[in-house]
């Protein structure tokens, strides 16, 4: 697991390919990362599936009740079609970016 801050954001990128065990670790330090908008980097494994994408439904939730933006990013090879609407995924990191972005300035218009 790597962890990087930039301003606001922490982005989170999955070593190891398991994503069950990804989720585990940030549960477990989650309080360090609660303050902060969350980017989780799971494009390296390229076997990805939607159930994948479920397991973080709750963080994202959270999060989101925080008023704080909670972003996944994918591989270029998931169905995107065919992905959850519960939790906010994309296919690159510059796109998570640019969804925090957006969500920070709708925060402070008041949306």
């Amino acid at each position: 697991m790597k962890v990087k801050t930039q301003g606001n954001t922490i982005i989170i990128q999955d070593t190891q390919g398991d994503v069950a065990l990804f989720l585990e670790k940030i549960v477990t330090q989650h309080d360090a990362y609660k303050k902060a908008n969350l980017i989780l980097d799971i494009s390296k494994k390229k076997d990805a599936t939607n159930k994948d994408v479920l397991l973080f439904s709750k963080l994202s939730a959270l999060h989101k009740k925080e008023k704080k933006s909670f972003v996944v990013v994918m591989n270029e090879d998931f169905d995107f079609n065919h992905a959850t609407d519960k939790v906010m995924i994309v296919p690159t990191l510059q796109e998570a970016k640019d969804i925090i972005e957006m969500e920070e300035i709708e925060r402070d218009l008041g949306f």
